[in-house]
């Protein structure tokens, strides 16, 4: 006869139990950015709604910033590192392919040896990671989940291109996700377009910049072409911003319209809107399209913070809830679009 084995059992709901932010220190107004691009602070407000962004120093890496959210985050949850079954790092900009920063940020945490990976879903990273500690939580592989998203944009733009550096900014924010009496997480939307993959993306590849190194080395003069090209083959990211305007402005929308049905309410049912920071005229068309009423609560950090890309939401929803805590509690739609392009969204009840 066979033997049966055990398996893992399951839970019915999850939530959100706390959230965490790391906002760096270096604040980067529209007149500096003007420095670098032929534009105007009225013209930059007036098109994406920025005002400042936050961009951190040589000295303060990615994992710091994702140290300083989930630490945050933990304080919020009331629980220890220890009690952390997952860690999850959405992120973009963690500069080695491997290992990865969530390995790196479980260990200064004290959250080893809990399994630990990367996303690379870009500013739809927090809701793919969201999405994944939903499911782990629920599934009984972990009681505790630790989800951040973490950005150093700084180190992949170019200050004088005017497609997408210039809106740019670093940052960290962390949820935790963990068993609930009630439902907490809705079912997720989210997939992919690959016929867009070149929307937004890198100039280069890292295998351009190690045959432009190699010429070099077997140059005559050795290091004369890397230091001639060395700024122009630095991956640095780009954007064909009315494509991805109209992608985010119409596409999104239908997603967001979809995860309200898939949690059964309306946007009548909501308490905040935590779009994306992509671009302020993408958020205000977003709420029209999906009728949003006023009271709800839209989440705009980007005026402050600039676009953080997998770090936006975690930001803008700690940002909201320290300035507005009686939303705790109450319903949230979340939703999360980029590079890939790649979407996720998810209503979930505020922690």
């Amino acid at each position: 006869m066979t033997a049966v084995m055990n398996q893992t059992a399951s839970r019915e709901f999850s939530r959100i139990h706390g959230v965490g932010s790391f906002r760096p220190d270096v604040i980067v107004t529209n007149d500096d950015v003007c420095q670098w691009i032929d534009s105007s602070d009225e013209w930059i407000q007036q098109r994406t709604g920025i005002v400042t962004r936050a961009r951190a120093d040589a000295d303060t890496s990615l994992l710091d910033m994702a140290e300083g959210a989930a630490r945050s985050a933990l304080a919020s949850a009331g629980i220890e590192a220890s009690q952390i079954g997952a860690v999850i790092v959405a992120t973009v900009t963690f500069p080695y392919a491997t290992p990865s920063a969530a390995s790196a940020l479980a260990d200064r945490i004290g959250a080893t040896p809990a399994p630990a990976f990367d996303i690379s879903a870009a500013c739809a990273g927090y809701c793919y990671g969201v999405a994944q500690a939903d499911a782990l939580v629920r599934s009984g592989m972990a009681e505790y989940v630790l989800v951040v998203g973490a950005e150093k944009l700084s180190d992949v733009i170019d200050n004088h291109e005017r497609t997408i550096s210039f809106l740019l900014g670093d940052g960290a924010g962390a949820v935790i996700v963990g068993p609930s009496d009630i439902p907490g997480i809705s079912p997720s939307v989210w997939g992919s377009d690959g016929s867009r993959w070149n929307a937004i993306g890198m100039t280069h590849s890292q295998l351009d910049l190690r045959d432009a190194v190699l010429q070099a080395e077997s140059s005559p003069d050795g290091t004369a072409l890397v230091a001639g090209t060395e700024a122009q083959l630095w991956p640095t990211l780009r954007q064909d911003g009315q494509t991805v305007f109209r992608w985010a402005v119409w596409e999104m929308a239908k997603v967001a319209k979809l995860a309200l049905e898939k949690a059964g309410i309306t946007a009548e049912d909501l308490v905040a809107f935590i779009p994306h920071q992509a671009n302020m005229r993408i958020i205000d068309e977003m709420v029209k399209q999906l009728k949003v009423p006023e009271k709800v609560v839209v989440a705009r950090d980007i005026a402050t913070s600039g676009n953080t890309s997998a770090a936006s939401i975690p930001m803008a929803m700690d940002n909201m809830l320290k300035e507005n805590p009686e939303l705790s509690g109450g319903l949230a739609l979340q939703i999360g679009f980029g590079a890939g392009l790649v979407f996720g969204a998810q209503v979930v009840v505020l922690p």
